[in-house]
């Protein structure tokens, strides 16, 4: 299974990156108070991407057999969580555009993290 590691690995970063470029789309149709940010494909096509997303890492983490998880992947996923929370705040929750300007700036900031802990393999992503 590893002969597909590097494919598998692509395919996360592929996502990770049209799922952030997404999420900034919709974060600035969101503070624009667009109506496009209500057609349904805009509502589904995110967890399409974000279901790839999440399979690819899962199936990467159980190729490597990342058991018990490392620091570094423990960091990613925490980050991970307040990056969702940070998006639902940014494009639905948010009561005024510019809470959700703020919050989706905090976002794109945590998804950086995030980057940065899966690269450098450690915890203190871009300051390691």
């Amino acid at each position: 299974m590893l002969e597909h590691y590097m494919t598998l690995k692509h395919l996360h970063m592929t996502a990770a990156f049209a799922s952030l470029a997404f999420f900034i789309v919709r974060a600035w149709w969101s503070v624009q108070s667009l109506p496009l940010l209500q057609a349904r494909w805009v509502k589904i096509v995110p967890h399409i991407i974000d279901t790839a997303l999440l399979t690819l890492g899962v199936m990467l983490a159980v190729m490597l057999n990342f058991w018990p998880l490392p620091s570094w992947l423990s960091a990613k996923l925490a980050g991970l969580v307040i990056y969702i929370v940070l998006g639902t705040v940014a494009i639905k929750r948010g009561a005024t555009p510019t809470i959700r300007a703020g919050a989706a700036v905090a976002a794109v900031a945590v998804f950086i993290y995030i980057v940065g802990a899966a690269i450098r393999h450690d915890p203190l992503s871009w300051l390691a």
